[in-house]
């Protein structure tokens, strides 16, 4: 009976404390759950990709689990371009500020590799996300970096040699880093590197190049090239092709050479390219000799130090033209209208048929029929010049077409045309932003073609085409030539006309053409874009620009000109060429105003541009006397005969004098508003009061300003 009473007794308290426990369960399980609950995954994740860099940004969980403790984890995942396998990212990854417990919703990832697929998880987690049996709640993106430049050839080896020829095999790059779009050989004999080289071109990682002496030491290296540059070269591979067989064993291939050049002769001459006396002399590298998927472009020249071909040196232009140029078959080309027309040719649009692909818009520049023989040769040259230029700020040669009635060369079509005359009809309808843009490519192609060693000698901004995205190109090669690979090289010539608004005092005088005299006329270019277009020194004649130049002034800055950008023009306008930036200069100025916009409001003004005069003897007027002396002063002496006219015999007279718009004093501004007249009567004024308290005139006004405003469209008195 005991033993049932305390088993009874012990099994009713037992059942007491067990829903009691329920109870409190029920009261405070729901509070307890809502503190412990693990949150939800981030929302609105966004990546953005800068070359080998990944910025994520993303916003917090709508569900915290009630708690304020949320921090953030990023797991990072490299895959495979078929998408089937992935892996860790590995330890030489860099998060900023770190991977793991981000208490901010940001993070940037750098040290990725180029042109390879990533997964990026964010998860989110709260004090109690250890406890939770569920893993954490994430969001992922996956994002593609970019191309870059691949890594340098590492194994390049010889599989056949023979007395002209060497057959070279190589490998992928080890971080192709994008697309291989072409493999660059670059050969030339042993210890000669700096009188020429060759390069030739291959899709394929394996070649033969021809063309070479028996006997002969040669050195070859190997670089790779995707969309985003070249890698460097590979190390440097010997090879000694073999030496030359008896007579027996030569005759064969001295009868095939014969045979090969025979037909060469006969191609060309049956050509537009060649006189009738062709056969007698080699016309160029044949591409009969190359595999399809390969284009040559040779580079010589007999003085020593100079690295590129020129066409100039060349006693007939088709040997030049063959070497470097692809040439079209006529038919092609399809020609749907003109667009521009010169003395020798015209330009047309027209759409060239790619096999395989859909026509792309050209631009097709002919020469006329009955053109003389130095048109002729300018124009091969001209485009034996583009076809070596590869940038995306240098017009791209399409090709040539020599073979038919009609000698073409045709490029790519820039839709707006040349960059005077688009600012000229868009006239103040962009920001200066977008204008420091353009010159910023301009300025990327001339230093390219600087690189290259090439001088432009007519950079101007007619000869500068723009397209659809606003992209500025160089072109219109007809006086280029190339330096000596050096940074002080110059190229002297003895005739020829030259565009003195835009050329160099140096190169005016001593026809003296260099990297600097482009410079300076990328200045002037810079003027132009400022200026919408307008003719640097306005009406001036030639001889006048020139003295004025010579004495030391300079253009004012254009109409709403940033203070930066017209320092930037005088900079370039320096007398000493060694003086002046260089295009890697300028290009480092433009990307640090196009990063702090805030520098381009700064905007100058007329006293701004009369303290850009170069120091020089001032003309003291304290001894002015007489209307004639003050004008002879200020070489403004052809109007002398006006005043007298107009009746303004003493300086009081001139002082106090209210000239009407139509008056016929200073004949050259009748077409000038009144308010614009009467500021130019207001110089003329300040002038005199110079003249008359003894203040420096030229200190206040260049001469040469003063003749151009008597000139001078409206819009330059508007600002």
């Amino acid at each position: 009976f005991c033993i049932l009473f305390y088993s009874a007794y012990f099994l009713i308290l037992f059942s007491i404390f067990y829903y009691l426990f329920l109870f409190f369960s029920f009261c405070y399980g729901s509070q307890e759950k809502s503190q412990r609950s693990p949150p939800s995954a981030p929302i609105n994740l966004l990546s953005s990709v800068n070359g080998t860099t990944v910025t994520l940004e993303w916003a917090p969980p709508l569900d915290k689990g009630g708690r304020q403790d949320v921090t953030y984890n990023v797991i990072c995942h490299r895959c495979t371009w078929g998408g089937g396998h992935c892996e860790s990212c590995g330890p030489r990854i860099r998060f900023l500020p770190q991977q793991m417990n981000l208490a901010q919703g940001s993070l940037s990832i750098s040290n990725l590799l180029a042109h390879t697929n990533y997964s990026f998880s964010v998860e989110s987690v709260n004090g109690v996300s250890d406890l939770s049996f569920q893993s954490p709640r994430f969001v992922a993106v996956n994002i593609t970096t970019n191309q870059a430049a691949p890594s340098q050839v590492t194994a390049i080896d010889q599989q056949n040699v023979g007395q002209n020829s060497v057959t070279l095999l190589w490998s992928q790059p080890d971080q192709p880093n994008g697309i291989i779009l072409e493999y660059e050989i670059k050969y030339y004999e042993k210890d000669k590197e700096m009188q020429s080289y060759s390069t030739l071109k291959s899709k394929a990682n394996r070649t033969t190049v021809f063309g070479l002496k028996p006997a002969t030491r040669y050195i070859f290296q190997v670089r790779a090239r995707t969309s985003a540059g070249c890698g460097k070269f590979s190390e440097a591979l010997e090879v000694e092709t073999a030496k030359a067989t008896f007579l027996l064993f030569f005759l064969p291939s001295i009868f095939l050479t014969i045979r090969r050049f025979g037909q060469q002769g006969r191609e060309c001459c049956h050509s537009q390219l060649c006189p009738s006396s062709a056969h007698n002399r080699h016309c160029g590298y044949s591409k009969a000799f190359q595999d399809p998927d390969e284009e040559k472009m040779h580079y010589q020249n007999g003085q020593e130090s100079k690295f590129y071909l020129d066409s100039h040196t060349y006693e007939d232009p088709c040997q030049a033209a063959h070497e470097v140029m692809r040439e079209i078959d006529a038919s092609r080309i399809k020609i749907e209208r003109v667009i521009g027309s010169g003395e020798s040719g015209e330009v047309c649009y027209g759409r060239l048929k790619i096999p395989g692909k859909r026509e792309v818009p050209v631009a097709v520049k002919s020469l006329k029929p009955g053109y003389t023989e130095k048109q002729r040769r300018d124009f091969l040259s001209e485009a034996s010049i583009m076809a070596r230029f590869d940038h995306p700020n240098v017009i791209h040669l399409e090709g040539v077409v020599t073979k038919s009635k009609l000698m073409m060369i045709v490029t790519e079509y820039m839709e707006n045309g040349s960059l005077d005359s688009f600012l000229r009809k868009h006239d103040g309808q962009f920001t200066v932003l977008q204008l420091v843009v353009m010159l910023r490519g301009i300025g990327a192609g001339m230093r390219y073609l600087s690189d290259l060693g090439y001088v432009h000698r007519d950079l101007a901004a007619r000869n500068i085409l723009i397209n659809g995205n606003l992209v500025c190109k160089v072109s219109d090669f007809g006086l280029s030539r190339v330096l000596d690979d050096n940074p002080d090289a110059a190229y002297t010539t003895t005739g020829g006309k030259i565009p003195v608004r835009w050329t160099a005092p140096e190169a005016i005088t001593f026809r003296k053409f260099s990297s600097a005299s482009d410079v300076w006329s990328y200045g002037i270019v810079t003027w132009e874009v400022l200026a919408y277009g307008e003719r640097p020194y306005w009406n001036m004649t030639n001889q006048d620009v020139i003295q004025s130049v010579e004495e030391g002034y300079r253009l004012p800055a254009p109409m709403g000109c940033p203070v930066a950008l017209h320092q930037l023009m005088l900079n370039c306008w320096q007398k000493e060429p060694e003086e002046r930036l260089r295009f890697s200069q300028i290009l480092g100025i433009l990307d640090k105003l196009i990063r702090n916009p805030q520098n381009l409001k700064c905007t100058a003004t007329l006293n701004r541009f009369t303290q850009t005069l170069s120091e020089r003897s001032h003309i003291d007027f304290t001894h002015c006397s007489s209307v004639e002396e003050w004008l002879d002063s200020i070489r403004l002496g052809r109007y002398q005969e006006n005043f007298a006219l107009g009746g303004y015999s003493s300086l009081g007279m001139v002082m106090h004098m209210n000239i009407d718009p139509e008056s016929s004093i200073l004949s050259p501004t009748r077409y000038l508003h009144g308010r614009n007249f009467s500021h130019l009567v207001t110089i003329f004024a300040k002038l005199l009061m110079g003249c008359t308290f003894g203040f420096q005139a030229a200190s206040l006004l260049p001469t040469p300003f003063l003749l151009a405003t008597l000139k001078r469209p409206k819009k330059y008195f508007m600002s």
